[in-house]
């Protein structure tokens, strides 16, 4: 709870654990096993956060971070709770300032982005290619920059990788050799993405960093709670798809250096995902992000069951710690533990390996910073309640929110515009049409080529029998001619010689 203008989040014997808002965008990790209290953690935490007018994003992957939108109910181990935190005097159930998010449209706003927004280094880590066919996708997307091809959805970077494989051998001198196979992979896991719902995902109209960066009328953070419960199912688009958002945050947040709170708060939940078989690139530009994003004034959290779970390079950014219960019980899983306990300040008065093994549900072993940025040293505390519900949220409270809420009208209905799909069908349509015409039209001269021919050709047979007719006809002339010559001839010689006709 947001207590003496500070996040009181643990207590340890009676004393106060505050997580201080000068030092919240120093980033966090919280840990521990199932059931040890995660979620309530960072539930504690975003409430301070939204108390403190900073608006936070939450993924909700078990479906329980819903409840920060209806007020705690009390109960016995509540009020036993709220007695060890002596907090009666300032003490109140409440609901929290949320808005509800969601990928597939059903539970939430529908979140939606642009292919070329992601870009080709995200997209890659999303469909799961290798190093050459990532690279192959960079050259898609750089002709699809360089035509002023809009890349929206996936029907246009499909038209796109059909583009690009047809006229491979034109663009091979400009940008690179594209192989058929390369092509055909990514086709193949353009498959896989639709199936786990890709086809929803990316479109318009997108997302706007702004709209997670909202406060309410009081001057409350609002909480964006992305419903997870479906989406952690396809764990590339989850992990891919927040490490996009924070990305963003990056790019569009100015420059602020160390400011008095935090401008937005990010919490990891599942953490392990976005590290899980990541090529090396993508890696290396999560490290980059991390280190840089402080600098907006941007508070990153990861959320996972241990910390061994997070690359050593990114684990080193995360300053604030709160480590749940482990339970070890393999050879790895101690050496888990022993990992653990020495990523924190020593306590000479603790056994910090030994502690994490007995935490029960609700403790923790804590070390924040101070206000001068140290880490303080590690202490066993118990995390406050949250103020708010601990169940899921009814599904009338969350009907109800949405509606209420005025961007959900914005990003209801998906809008399919003008992009590069409909510009090359038009050009393949017209190239088409081209062919077709040109295909007529030689069609037609051939035609003509062969009536003239046929023309030629019964003129010339005409010609011919009216010639062999006269010649036909002058011969059998000739014949009679000469028979009657003959006649006359024969005759005048008969007569002659006999003196008559013979």
């Amino acid at each position: 709870m947001f207590f003496e203008n500070k996040a009181y989040i643990a207590n340890t014997n009676g004393k106060k654990i505050y997580l201080l808002p000068e030092m919240a965008n120093r980033h966090g990790l919280i840990t521990g096993a199932t059931g040890t209290g995660k979620t309530v953690t960072m539930k504690v935490l975003a409430e301070s956060f939204s108390d403190m007018g900073v608006p936070v994003f939450l993924a909700d992957v078990k479906g329980d971070v819903s409840g920060l939108a209806e007020p705690g109910v009390d109960s016995e181990n509540m009020q036993k709770r709220i007695d060890r935190f002596d907090l009666k005097k300032v003490w109140s159930y409440r609901e929290y300032p949320v808005a509800f998010w969601d990928i597939f449209g059903e539970k939430g706003i529908p979140v939606r982005i642009k292919v070329s927004d992601m870009g080709p280094l995200m997209f890659s880590r999303l469909l799961g290619l290798t190093e050459v066919q990532m690279g192959v996708l960079h050259i898609v997307y750089r002709v699809a920059d360089d035509n002023g091809l809009e890349l929206i959805d996936l029907k246009d970077l499909r038209a796109m990788l059909t583009y690009v494989s047809d006229n491979r051998g034109s663009l091979v001198t400009t940008y690179g050799n594209v192989t058929p196979q390369s092509i055909g992979a990514i086709q193949r896991a353009l498959l896989r993405l639709e199936d786990e719902g890709g086809n929803i995902f990316f479109g318009e109209p997108s997302i706007s960093i702004a709209d997670l960066l909202r406060l309410d009328e009081a001057g409350h953070g609002v909480l964006n709670i992305l419903d997870s419960t479906r989406l952690i199912q396809s764990p590339l688009v989850y992990s891919t798809f927040l490490i996009w958002l924070v990305s963003e945050l990056f790019e569009r947040l100015p420059e602020v250096g160390d400011p008095e709170k935090p401008k937005a708060v990010f919490f990891f939940d599942e953490a392990h995902l976005l590290f899980q078989n990541a090529p090396k690139a993508f890696l290396e530009k999560i490290v980059q992000l991390v280190k840089l994003i402080r600098s907006k004034g941007v508070g990153i959290y990861f959320v996972s069951q241990s910390p061994s779970d997070i690359p050593n390079d990114v684990l080193a950014q995360l300053s604030n710690r709160i480590q749940h219960g482990l339970r070890a019980y393999t050879p790895a899983e101690m050496k888990a533990v022993k990992a653990a306990a020495n990523s924190f300040r020593t306590n000479p008065e603790l056994d910090t390996e030994k502690e994490i093994l007995s935490l029960g549900t609700g403790e923790a072993l804590v070390s924040l910073l101070d206000e001068k940025g140290i880490p303080a040293m590690v202490e066993r505390s118990n995390i406050l309640p949250p103020q708010s519900l601990m169940a899921p949220a009814q599904e009338q409270t969350r009907r109800q929110v949405l509606e209420k809420d005025p961007l959900y009208p914005t990003y209801l209905d998906a809008v399919d515009r003008y992009s590069a799909y409909e510009k090359l069908k038009e050009e393949a349509d017209a190239r088409e049409q081209a062919a077709l015409a040109e295909a007529e039209q030689k069609a037609a001269e051939k035609q003509v080529a062969e009536q003239k021919k046929a023309a030629a050709s019964s003129k010339k047979k005409q010609q011919s029998a009216v010639g062999k007719a006269a010649k036909k006809v002058a011969k059998s002339a000739t014949n009679s001619i000469l028979n009657k010559v003959g006649r006359k001839l024969g005759k005048a010689i008969a007569r002659g010689l006999f003196g008559n006709w013979l």
